[in-house]
């Protein structure tokens, strides 16, 4: 296949947030090649591309912005970094000096920028060169650009296996002297631990410069600044790896003065010189809350930085002494900041069009649906109620925390695992190969870095091509398998089927409001794979079952991952891979911690809170080939749980179905005490059947051992399950992210159907659930 072959999208777009009310004005940013572009305004209610399925349903909503509209390219500048305002400090008139511990990751992609003001054919900045060595560039007022390089090699390393080094760089105008310094750190170390090489470099030369030349650039921390055509900077070169303590100075220093500006013993005259000086560890506040986007200026000149597209904070500096593993307690060990060229989390256009949601517009899901004459982009969004009172007396939960998780994955085109995993080829969709190609669009938290670092964090504030109708995620093949957005349509089609009224409200809502936008409803029903979930979304969600409320568990491995929302933009989030869950990477030992919170990082049974003690399940195994059935055990023939079967003769359930012609699959939860399941839960039905595929997850093995498949694994399965809660309440949970695909069989008549039907009426009602002497006492009657 040429370049010219692969699939290219003429029209992509984004909206900054994902839930509104009416009233609210929805952005929208819009990149488009052709000329012009169609924008209509539609609600979805399924967007399943399966011939066999309900088919993809959208109504278009009579907008005051359906309209044509001139199309523009908007350019993605990827890439994290920290920009410091242009200021004369930073345009040394005498001598220079820049300095940095650094710690690079990949040296072999080519120039990277450390730290540069050099912009327009002015200025000066470190870089990792062109031969993977130090490289140190300055222009001169006549504009002459002059360079020294190290020679020497940079050694790299994925993981753990970086070095550290302590670079410096100095400029003397009046004898021309320009000196490097680059040395490992602890000093010899690689001398130590690999005898043979060199690993360290001093570097002196004279170079024919008057001066450096002044500009009226950003100075960038791990990138070379460049302007665009629109007057803003940006920056390119971006740097891989960590960067700690860098500092810049108005004189040439010497190597003793430059050690002592590290350690923080500098002499008067040394510390009188600082024009810049940046520690990353004082935003990594005691209380946990850093204040994350802005990186503090030691010096008296308040240069202060702005961080782009969120590079890792909470990460281990040079001074890490693998004692301390919680940088709250010793902000001074994790004075490191990991940057990356392929970081992104806000693209940065220009708006568009914006629609201003009318009063009255019904809760539902939306999206703007753009056309060209070739192309076709889905921008969606969520719609909630004005207000409590506007509220129906059901609300479905999306679980967009988890959309941002998986958005713009490459688990088609990069994962490992993709095919063992579904037992067949991956089936590449046009979005696959055209985000393969397209890396500046952003990565998914199943995706790593190119040094090798797993993805930390998610944005909203980018394209995201598979959170769209239409789109079938990398285990989409025969059978159908849908994943995430397009999955929870189905519940939405269900519930617009059988007539029921219903809002919608989203994670981040229930994240900045907690139990308050719970509150309102009888029923909540969860997506079918709400697998990342905030401390903040979790207590909400138990507090609402604790005060009464009712709760649909409407998929599996849900309550799975814990994340954090950035604390100054919800529209991001972080996950951090813990010590154990089937993850895509770990992290390294000591940044296990969010860096938006302090909170521990990982899946939340390690932090004490299994699924089981939110929805009486969790997740034990997977497998994508193919989809099982639940057969009914003894306590579905229990008077207090009868209710559920009414209309239901079978004993088998859900034999049937879009997703790999079953009910229960993909993903399964099972019950277990051990794990917070309420002792007084009903187990109503089990998945069997289940191919030699399904495996258990990791945690859940102590040894690996070859009978931990569905055929020979008793509790590789997915299990029904029903249970009151304080106040009346309840939860229902279904336990296979594959159950939502057998709601529409058969014209939406079926046990599945009707099973779930049975208890979203009795959940809804402002009545008591019934109980087991009231359920006597009618079959006595009867």
């Amino acid at each position: 296949m040429t370049t010219e072959d692969l699939p290219t999208k003429e029209i992509t777009g984004y909206t900054d947030e994902w839930s509104f009310q009416p009233g609210d004005t929805v952005p929208f940013r819009v990149n488009c090649e052709p000329d012009t572009y169609d924008s209509e305004i539609v609600r979805i209610y399924c967007g399943d591309l399966n011939p066999d399925g309900p088919g993809v349903k959208e109504e278009v909503v009579d907008a005051t912005v359906n309209d044509t509209y001139s199309g523009r390219e908007q350019q993605i500048y990827s890439g994290s970094y920290a920009k410091v305002a242009d200021d004369s400090d930073l345009n040394p008139s005498g001598g220079l000096t820049v300095q940095a511990m650094v710690q690079p990751t990949l040296p072999e992609e080519g120039e990277q920028a450390i730290m540069s003001k050099f912009s327009d054919g002015t200025g000066y900045g470190l870089y990792v060169g062109e031969e993977q060595d130090l490289c140190f560039r300055l222009v001169g007022k006549d504009g002459e650009v002059a360079e020294a390089n190290s020679e020497v090699k940079f050694e790299g390393g994925k993981r753990q296996g970086a070095t550290w080094y302590f670079l410096g760089a100095t400029f003397d105008p009046n004898t021309g002297t320009v000196k490097l310094y680059q040395e490992p750190y602890p000093e010899n170390q690689r001398k130590l631990l690999h005898p043979i090489g060199d690993y360290e470099a001093v570097v002196e030369e004279t170079v024919d410069i008057d001066g450096i030349a002044e500009n009226n650039s950003p100075f960038i921390i791990a990138g070379e600044p460049m302007e665009t055509e629109q007057g803003r900077f940006v920056a390119k070169n971006c740097f891989n790896g960590k960067i700690e303590c860098p500092r810049v100075f108005e004189q040439a220093l010497s190597l003793a003065d430059m050690r002592s500006a590290i350690t923080g013993d500098m002499p008067v005259g040394v510390a009188e010189s600082l024009v810049a000086g940046w520690d990353f560890s004082k935003e990594l506040s005691s209380d946990g809350v850093p204040e994350y986007s802005s990186v503090s200026d030691i010096s008296p000149n308040n240069n202060q930085g702005e961080l782009i597209n969120t590079p890792a904070r909470g990460m281990t500096g040079h001074k890490w002494s693998e004692d301390e593993y919680n940088f709250t307690n010793a902000p001074e060990e994790y004075g490191a900041i990991h940057f990356h060229h392929d970081d992104l989390t806000d693209a940065a256009w220009e708006a568009d069009f914006e629609y201003t949601l009318p009063d009255g517009m019904e809760s539902g899901v939306y999206a703007a649906r753009l056309r060209t004459d070739d192309d076709e982009c889905y921008i969606p969004f969520f719609v909630r109620p004005a207000a409590p009172a506007d509220t129906a007396d059901i609300a479905f939960l999306a679980p967009t925390a988890s959309y941002l998780a998986y958005a713009n994955d490459h688990l088609t085109t990069d994962g490992v695992i993709t095919e063992p995993l579904s037992a067949q080829v991956s089936v590449m969709r046009e979005e696959d190969i055209f985000l393969s190609e397209h890396r500046e669009y952003g990565l998914s938290l199943y995706d790593s870095h190119a040094d090798g670092s797993g993805i930390m964090y998610s944005s909203r504030k980018r394209p995201i091509l598979n959170m769209v109708p239409k789109y079938k995620h990398w285990l989409s093949s025969v059978p159908s398998t849908l994943w995430q957005f397009n999955a929870d349509l189905h519940i939405i089609d269900w519930l617009e089927e059988m007539g029921y009224e219903y809002d919608v409200i989203t994670d981040e809502d229930l994240y900045e409001e907690g139990l308050d936008v719970l509150e309102p409803y009888n029923v909540i029903l969860s997506g079918s794979h709400p697998e990342y979930y905030s401390s903040e979304m979790w207590d909400g969600v138990q507090a609402y079952q604790k005060q009464g409320g009712r709760f649909m568990y409407m998929g599996a491995n849900g309550f799975y991952w814990s994340i954090a929302f950035h604390p100054q933009d919800s529209q991001i989030i972080e996950v951090r891979r813990g010590i154990t869950g089937s993850g895509a990477w770990f992290n390294n030992p000591g940044e296990m911690r969010f860096s938006f919170t302090g909170e521990m990082g990982g899946i939340w049974r390690d932090r004490n809170k299994p699924p089981q003690k939110i929805a009486g399940v969790g997740w034990i195994a997977e497998g994508f080939d193919k989809s099982s059935y639940y057969r009914r055990k003894p306590d579905s023939y229990e008077p207090e749980t009868e209710w559920i079967f009414e209309g239901i003769d079978d004993e088998v359930l859900g034999d049937f179905g879009l997703i790999g012609h079953g009910a229960a699959g993909l993903e399964v939860d099972i019950y277990n005490e051990d794990l917070g399941t309420p002792a007084n839960a009903y187990l109503l039905a089990s998945s069997e059947d289940h191919t030699p595929n399904y495996l258990r997850v990791v945690e859940e093995i102590f040894f690996n051992l070859p009978y931990y498949g569905g055929p020979d694994d008793p509790e590789a399965r997915g299990d029904i399950v029903y249970y009151k809660t304080q106040n009346d309440g309840a939860v229902f949970s279904t336990s296979s992210i594959g159950y939502h695909g057998s709601l529409a069989h058969n014209e939406y008549q079926n046990n599945i159907s009707q099973m779930t039907k049975n208890v979203l009426d009795k959940f809804k009602k402002d009545e008591p659930l019934p109980s087991e002497e009231q359920q006597k006492v009618a079959a006595d009657d009867d």
